[in-house]
C-alpha cells in the first residue's frame, strides 16, 4: 500500500467572515417553489465549509443568493447575507448596487463555476480575459503590469504562462478549471465559493485540484463554501459540513464528527450510499481507531483519530487507498435556469461573459 498525497483541514478560526441568517429564496410562477427555506451558516476566516446534498436540494441557488447572481423568478424572500472584511468593517450585501455590488464580486467574495468550458469565453485568449479583471477593477495598472500579474496567477495554480496565449479548447479540462480558479483570486478574495469544481474531471485530475485547492488556501488564507453532491470529496478537505435537504440545513457540524457519528436520518443516508471495495456499504472510510494507522514505511503513526478513505478523492488526515470514483446517482428533481446577462448587475462583472446556463438546484 503506497502513500499518497495528504490533504489536511487548516485549523479554523472563530473570527467569521460570512455570516447568513434566516436565508430564503423562492422561484415565483403559477407554482411557489421554496428552493432555500430559513437557512443559517456562518462561515469561518480561513474555513472550508462543505455544503452537500443531492442535485436540486437548493445548495447552488443559495450560493447564487449570497452573491446575488439571482435573476427572476428568483426573488430572496428573507435573511440577510453580511461580510466581515479582515479590515474590520461589515457590508450587507442585500445594500449592494451597480458597480458596487460588481467590485464587491470579484474583491471580497468570488466564485468558481461549474463547467469551466461554458465559464471561459471561447473566442478570447486566456491572457485577454485574465488581464480584463485587472483592467476593470485596477485601472490603474498598466498593460504590461496587468499581462505580468496574468502570467503570476496561471503559474501560481500549476499552469505554464505560456498558455497566456491559448484560447479555452485548447486547454485540458483540468487546465481549464485551474484558470477558472487564478481568475476567482485574480483580487485577493476573501472568500470564495467553488460549485461542483471537480465536476467532470478524472480521479488524478480531481486530486490535483484539490491539492491546488488546499495549498492556495494555506497559502493566502480565504475561506471556502465548496459545493458538491461528494460527500466523500467533502469529508477530506472540508473543516465543517452542512447537508442540505430540500433546501434546508438538516445537518452542520466538523467533518470527522459528522462521518464519525452523523446524527440526521438524511446524512445517514448519504453515508451508506456510497459502496466499499472491503467492508460493508457505506464503509468507504475506516477510522483509525479501528485501523492501525500506517505511515510512510510501514511505521505506526500516533494515536490521533485518522480518516482512511477508500474513494477516488483520498483521505480527511489519513492514507490514500487505490479505489474507483463514487458518487451519488441524481435524481430526478426541477432545476431553474439562473440567467446571468453580460454587462447587467448580475454579471460575476469581470468584463468578459459568463455563462448564462448555470442551473440553479431547486428541489
Amino acid at each position: 500500500m503506497s502513500q499518497a498525497t495528504t490533504i489536511r483541514p487548516a485549523r479554523r478560526t472563530s473570527d467569521p467572515v460570512l455570516t447568513i441568517d434566516d436565508f430564503s429564496v423562492d422561484y415565483l410562477g403559477s407554482r411557489t417553489t421554496h428552493a432555500v427555506k430559513n437557512v443559517s451558516l456562518t462561515l469561518a476566516r480561513g474555513e472550508v465549509l462543505g455544503l452537500a446534498g443531492e442535485s436540486g436540494c437548493g445548495k447552488s441557488t443559495l450560493a447564487y443568493g449570497v452573491t446575488r447572481l439571482l435573476k427572476p423568478p428568483a426573488l430572496i424572500t428573507s435573511g440577510s447575507a453580511t461580510f466581515h472584511s479582515r479590515e474590520g468593517y461589515s457590508i450587507d450585501v442585500a445594500e449592494l448596487e451597480g458597480s458596487d455590488l460588481r467590485a464587491f464580486r470579484w474583491d471580497k467574495i468570488s466564485m468558481v463555476f461549474q463547467g469551466a468550458m461554458n465559464s471561459l469565453n471561447p473566442v478570447l485568449r486566456i491572457q485577454d480575459q485574465l488581464t480584463d479583471i485587472f483592467a476593470t477593477h485596477r485601472p490603474e495598472m498598466k498593460k504590461a503590469e496587468r499581462v505580468r500579474a496574468a502570467g503570476d496567477l496561471l503559474e501560481r495554480v500549476g499552469v505554464d504562462r505560456s498558455r497566456l496565449r491559448s484560447y479555452a479548447h485548447e486547454l485540458s479540462g483540468g487546465m481549464r478549471q485551474r484558470v477558472m480558479i487564478a481568475m476567482a483570486m485574480a483580487l485577493d478574495p476573501q472568500v470564495m465559493i467553488m460549485d461542483e469544481p471537480t465536476t467532470a474531471l478524472d480521479v488524478v485530475v480531481q486530486r490535483e485540484i484539490l491539492n491546488e485547492i488546499t495549498r492556495l488556501r494555506s497559502e493566502l488564507g480565504f475561506a471556502v463554501i465548496f459545493i458538491t453532491h461528494d460527500l466523500p470529496l467533502l469529508l477530506e478537505i472540508s473543516d465543517r459540513i452542512a447537508v442540505m435537504k430540500a433546501g434546508e440545513i438538516v445537518e452542520l457540524n466538523d467533518a470527522y464528527d459528522l462521518y464519525t457519528n452523523p446524527q440526521h436520518p438524511y446524512t445517514k443516508q448519504l453515508l451508506a450510499s456510497f459502496p466499499s471495495l472491503t467492508g460493508e456499504r457505506g464503509d468507504f472510510i475506516r477510522t483509525g481507531v479501528h485501523d492501525e494507522r500506517l505511515g510512510a514505511g510501514g511505521t505506526a503513526q500516533t494515536d490521533a483519530p485518522t480518516i482512511h478513505s477508500q474513494t477516488s478523492a483520498g483521505l480527511h488526515e489519513g492514507v490514500l487507498f487505490d479505489a474507483p470514483a463514487t458518487g451519488l446517482p441524481e435524481t430526478d428533481s426541477a432545476a431553474a435556469e439562473i440567467d446571468v446577462e453580460p454587462g447587467s448587475d448580475s454579471e460575476f462583472g469581470s468584463g468578459f461573459e459568463t455563462s448564462a446556463d448555470t442551473e440553479g438546484d431547486v428541489r
